[in-house]
């Protein structure tokens, strides 16, 4: 008689299969997962962050690349800050209070120049860290690339390339200084900035005004003509596209400070450099560190000295103090600290921008703020 065999049901088989399946689901789920991040395939950017390829090693970035990509960056950013202020549809909105009690405002400007100067260097420079004075929603999220072509405004400049860590980078981008001139439709003071700075150096600068004056007469420029023109740029040990004037007047300075963020400006400056000195009130701190030098915009007013005594964002200052840093100038704090463009988003202790002047002689010559109050 043959031996009774064991039979097993269909329903038995289904539910120790389904039994093993979850075994190995078990034992292999964490291994999976961890593969699919090494791709980068989690996460998104948030304001003022870098976004989600900020990979561990970084490997290097090549500053001349990076200004290539930069000057690209303002000159989009830029082309959303004007056709927004020509709608006139600008959807003007409060951030908040300024310390100084004006309102922080933000507009369709600011954020749609934001996302195209944000995404144009993420998608360029993953591995970079990127900080940006507007938020940026990752439900906008884009990818914009750079076709890899270098000016040759640039390439003439600097004519090799320039390799540096990429975790030592740290980008700063200002999608749109002067906001609250922008709302009051004074266009000569906006413009849209990008800073790179290395271990907290600023490198390279790029200032961008987007609704310059030249004299044209015989409307002989091209729109890249015109787009050049409009862009100051300078990289440290590299070259620039702009100079500093033939000459200041360093004993009755014209002085350019805040129109909107002054706080004691005018006494400290007139304390200063006595009272025959000109003070010149304009908005957007990167219009301000175009008055130092020579630049083509018919509408840009001429400054000897810039003086700032309140809270300011390193976005702000960053661009320019890289341009004149590149031109042998200088931009402190008022007591002559150097600026360093890592940690905290902001510097407490006003600042002093000048070139082709004696600098430290400057910073000696300004009152203690703490001592007389003006801070």
């Amino acid at each position: 008689m043959a031996p009774m065999g064991i039979r097993l049901s269909p329903l038995g088989v289904a539910v120790f299969c389904l039994l093993g399946l979850g075994v190995l689901y078990h034992l292999y789920s964490g291994f999976l997962a961890g593969r699919f991040s090494l791709f980068g395939l989690g996460g998104e950017p948030g304001g003022g962050a870098a976004g989600p390829a900020a990979a561990a090693d970084g490997g290097t970035v090549d500053l001349r690349e990076m200004l290539a990509v930069s000057v690209l960056a303002a000159v989009r950013g830029g082309d959303e800050v004007r056709r927004v202020r020509e709608s006139n549809v600008l959807h003007e909105k409060s951030k908040g209070k300024t310390r100084e009690g004006a309102e922080d405002k933000m507009t369709s400007g600011d954020v749609l120049s934001n996302r195209k100067m944000f995404y144009l260097l993420k998608t360029a420079f993953p591995s970079v860290q990127i900080n940006t004075e507007e938020h940026v929603d990752a439900a906008d999220q884009e990818v914009i690339l750079w076709d890899h072509k270098i000016p040759e405004d640039i390439l003439k400049e600097v004519t090799t390339p320039k390799e540096v860590p990429a975790e030592s980078v740290t980008v700063w981008i200002d999608p749109l200084d002067a906001t609250q001139e922008y709302t009051e439709d004074l266009r000569k003071y906006v413009t849209t900035m990008v800073c790179v700075a290395v271990n907290g150096k600023p490198m390279l600068g790029v200032i961008h005004k987007p609704f310059s004056e030249y004299t044209d007469p015989d409307g002989m420029l091209m729109l890249e003509e015109y787009q050049l023109l409009s862009i100051a740029w300078a990289m440290v040990d590299g070259g620039s596209n702009v100079k500093a004037r033939s000459s200041y007047n360093e004993k009755t300075p014209r002085i350019v400070v805040s129109r909107s963020h002054s706080g004691m400006v005018k006494q400290v400056a007139l304390q200063t450099f006595g009272n025959q000195t000109t003070i010149i009130p304009a908005g957007g701190a990167g219009y301000k560190v175009l008055a130092l030098l020579d630049v083509p915009d018919k509408s840009q007013e001429k400054a000897d000295l810039y003086i700032h005594v309140t809270y300011i964002k390193k976005w702000d200052i960053c661009a320019g103090n890289a341009i004149l840093k590149a031109l042998g100038g200088h931009m402190t704090t008022l007591s002559g600290e150097e600026i360093s463009y890592t940690g905290s988003d902001g510097i407490e202790g006003g600042l002093l921008a000048s070139i082709r002047m004696n600098h430290q002689a400057l910073v000696r010559k300004l009152p203690d703020l703490e001592k007389t109050g003006h801070k």
